[in-house]
């Protein structure tokens, strides 16, 4: 009886997971809208530059598109997130919207469409970075667009009215105050769905993408340190994490000038919340209101049944797979399709994205095949997440899953080490979870760099990389690197796992894998899982208690 109980609550939880993720997904119009308004942004992305500028048609973005999407910001081809031009196209050509054009950066025209759409204006001080970041979450609580100085007469211009004046009052106070002065007087107004970290680049150079989508959600805004030097702002982040809902979502990137991706990351972990890390990811207060269109659903290219049984051969088997967001890595580039591919698909931009989610699967080639990650419902470290919160996530990330036909789930954890340094390993009791709560996956893929975890149960095998192609790694070096790990694993078959990180493409993966003595099988992943379930050639270990570990990566 007690059996049949635990596998009676384990179906129920997808269910539980769905109605997390719909108590804060924002609400899609019922089709998209026949017209919006396209603003290129230029490329300067500097404090003394553009960013006056954007920081008003973002936080005007934000407050236009509430309720309707009515303004898209055309990015430059430089930006990180290289779809937003692809995606323009595809919202015309799919979606039948039409873009009417703005001249670049034209805040003057996009007040005198939008300005209603606002009550007034907060005035940041261009002395001080950070009170830019709490301005934008003024902005979202009072309906605001935000502006410096030089901006005021074209605020007024277009009829709108002082509601807070940030000049000179955060001039020579820490972050950690200025903070916390944000959180006394708008904390109570802000989302307890969303936090929005505006971190990433920092010093003279500020790229907040994501903030239209914090003005819009009314969410808090900041980029809090979680390293444990700054303890006046670890502590108060802490203190905002935990006040946050159960299922909310942390967006954003911490600041390349404070802490580490571990240990934020980390952080958020311990908290059980679910992580979308890219502070410049554009556009979402448009893309989260965009439905599907009525004729498409998701459709992986499966090339093997999931009850498929196969039998390997005596040779090196390789499996290619690139992770770091579709958007921001090699999707465009040259040689897509020449081999078989794995992508890591970002789960939640069912939600946050879904034309963008749209248009990678209709864009895939024969080659390319899908993936669940990063280890749950977002980007999670699963060493970090408390044992009791465990379950709830993961049953939110078995409902995207089926949502986006996904069969496989790929984990990360740096909350003990990197590529680098200490511990990327996974102990038994973690794989145990994934095994338990994941049983219709066909197996796990592990790490970012290498990683030594490996298992096999019920023929749903448990991978680590065994390599990791780095962006500046040459050709010829990575040749021999390959060429040496296969030497160094004689026995066959063998089952070469590789990561392929952001922006090297496809072709040049091919071209590596082509000038190889020994002659490989570049097999698509859903076979590669399937081969390595036939013939256990690979050793079961885990993290042992013994194993190095470093806190900081």
């Amino acid at each position: 009886m007690i059996l049949r109980r635990v596998r009676t609550c384990l179906w129920l939880l997808p269910l539980c997971g769905a109605a997390l993720l719909a108590g804060i997904e924002p609400a899609k119009v019922d089709r998209a809208p026949a017209q919006a308004t396209l603003i290129p942004l230029s490329e300067n992305w500097r404090m003394d530059g553009d960013v006056p500028i954007h920081a008003l048609l973002l936080s005007l973005q934000g407050l236009a598109n509430r309720g309707q999407p009515r303004i898209y910001l055309e990015y430059p081809k430089t930006w990180q997130w290289e779809i937003v031009h692809p995606l323009i196209g595809f919202l015309e050509r799919r979606h039948g919207l039409r873009f009417d054009r703005l001249a670049r950066n034209d805040a003057d025209q996009a007040l005198t469409r939008f300005a209603s759409h606002a009550k007034g204006y907060v005035i940041w001080d261009r002395e001080v970075r950070t009170s830019l970041i709490v301005a934008l979450t003024a902005a979202g609580v009072r309906d605001a667009v935000v502006v410096s100085e030089d901006l005021i007469p074209l605020a007024e211009k277009h009829g709108l009215k002082p509601l807070e004046d940030l000049r000179g009052r955060f001039r020579g106070k820490p972050d950690h105050e200025i903070y916390r002065w944000a959180v006394q007087a708008y904390w109570n107004q802000c989302s307890r769905d969303y936090y929005v970290v505006l971190g990433g680049h920092a010093g003279a150079e500020m790229q907040p993408g994501i903030a239209d989508f914090a003005v819009q959600q009314r969410a808090f805004c900041a980029d809090l340190s979680a390293n444990p030097k700054h303890p006046e702002e670890l502590a108060l982040l802490k203190e905002l994490l935990g006040k946050q809902n159960p299922s909310s979502i942390v967006l954003g990137w911490h600041s390349y000038g404070k802490d580490t991706e571990g240990q934020h990351t980390t952080l958020v972990g311990n908290y059980g919340l679910k992580m979308e890390g890219l502070h410049n990811l554009p556009n979402v207060s448009f893309t989260s209101q965009i439905p599907l269109t009525p004729d498409f659903h998701f459709q992986n290219n499966h090339s093997v049944a999931p009850e498929a049984i196969l039998k390997p051969e005596k040779k090196v088997y390789v499996a290619a797979l690139a992770t770091d967001s579709m958007g921001i890595g090699a999707w465009t580039k040259p040689g897509r399709g020449k081999i078989p591919y794995g992508w890591q698909v970002l789960m939640n931009w069912i939600w946050m994205n879904p034309p963008a989610l749209q248009f990678f699967y209709e864009d895939k080639t024969p080659n390319d095949y899908f993936i669940g990650g990063l280890s749950g419902p977002g980007y999670m470290y699963p060493k970090s997440i408390p044992a009791e919160k465990f379950p709830t996530l993961m049953a939110s990330a078995r409902d995207l899953m089926a949502r986006l036909d996904l069969r496989v789930m790929e984990i990360m954890d740096y909350s003990e080490g990197n590529r680098h340094v200490g511990n990327t390993d996974l102990p038994k009791s973690v794989v145990d979870r994934y095994y338990e709560q994941f049983p219709d996956v066909i197996g796990f893929i592990n790490g970012y760099g290498t990683a030594r975890t490996f298992d096999l149960r019920d023929r749903r095998p448990f991978i680590s990389y065994d390599y990791y192609l780095d962006v500046a790694r040459p050709e010829e070096e990575a040749v021999a690197d390959v060429e040496e790990l296969i030497n160094l694993n004689p026995r066959r078959p063998y089952f070469l796992l590789m990561h392929i990180r952001e922006t090297n493409t496809v072709e040049k993966v091919a071209s590596i894998l082509g000038r190889l003595s020994e002659p490989v099988e570049v097999v698509p992943l859903d076979v590669f899982l399937k081969l390595a379930a036939g013939e256990k050639t690979y050793r079961t270990n885990y993290q042992k208690p013994g194993d190095p570990i470093d806190r900081n990566p």
